[in-house]
């Protein structure tokens, strides 16, 4: 790949979860995303405003144009709009109020001014547990997804799925395959390479995020940006510059495959932003 000097392409753009903040007053909120320089957010209405929205059936037209209002007067845009739930929950009557919660965000996607709700899949059990490595967990997860996909399709919204060890979309070619099942541009990717690494493949983890940018290419919406190490056996999540993930050919992929999109910073307390925003700005410059 040919690549022309640094000046050339755009910065980087980075936002954050809005939640790793805390629960906050929104005003608060506002000044601390744009006090780090953050262009946008990924918003878990439910968990940053807890009291605007108990439940879902509270949430309403009304709360979406409350909040997305107030990010846009304060030029912060919302990237994705997270709806943590468990879509292949064992329980029917749980799993049926997973999607109906997603599909309700998807119905307010426009009102808070974003085009993608995301989330990962989720456990056909309580926590970690090897069933959730079987053909009939992945099949759970397409027959899930896409009746979240035909939701979105009518609501000229965008499913994000994100991959996640210990999940049944654990891997870039479970994540190709499943975008291959469903064929349909309203379903996209969120990248997390941190998510992608185990004990087991923490040691090739240059061919894990070359194999997952290849697979995923251009269907790839979002890139969450947290860093790993490997602790005594164990996959421990960590901020940006603390850990063992390469995030240059990440950075790479961002600045001359798809400038401009949006990279959302995770899983990182306050206490530790300013430096892992300065350090993947370094290494943005350097790639």
């Amino acid at each position: 790949m040919n690549q022309r000097p640094s000046a050339s392409y755009p910065p980087l753009h980075l936002g954050v979860r809005a939640h790793d903040f805390g629960v906050l007053p929104l005003e608060e909120l506002l000044a601390r995303v744009k006090h780090y320089g953050f262009t946008h957010v990924q918003l878990a209405v439910r968990k940053s405003f807890p009291d605007s929205v108990p439940n879902v059936e509270g949430l309403s037209p009304g709360t979406a144009q409350y909040f997305g209002n107030a990010f846009r007067r304060a030029g912060i845009h919302i990237t994705v709009l997270g709806c943590y739930v468990n879509i292949i929950a064992p329980d029917p009557v749980q799993r049926a109020e997973a999607l109906d919660s997603f599909a309700a965000h998807l119905r307010l996607a426009r009102d808070f001014g974003a085009s993608l709700v995301g989330t990962e899949t989720g456990s056909v059990g309580a926590g970690y547990t090897k069933d959730n490595f079987t053909v009939e967990a992945y099949q759970a997860v397409v027959r899930a997804v896409r009746t979240m996909v035909d939701e979105a399709e009518r609501f000229g919204a965008t499913v994000g799925i994100e991959a996640g060890q210990n999940h049944p979309l654990h891997s870039a070619p479970l994540a190709r395959k499943l975008l291959e099942a469903i064929p349909s541009n309203n379903l996209q990717i969120i990248l997390d390479c941190a998510n992608l690494m185990s004990p087991d493949n923490s040691a090739r983890q240059a061919e894990v995020v070359a194999e997952a940018l290849k697979l995923l290419g251009n269907r790839i919406a979002v890139v969450h940006l947290k860093d790993y190490k490997l602790d005594n056996g164990k996959i421990v999540i960590v901020p940006p510059g603390q850990g063992e993930l390469d995030f240059r050919p990440i950075l790479r992929y961002m600045k001359y495959e798809r400038p401009h999109i949006h990279g959302i910073l995770e899983s990182t307390p306050e206490s530790h932003m300013a430096d892992s925003i300065a350090y993947l700005k370094q290494l943005y410059e350097e790639v």
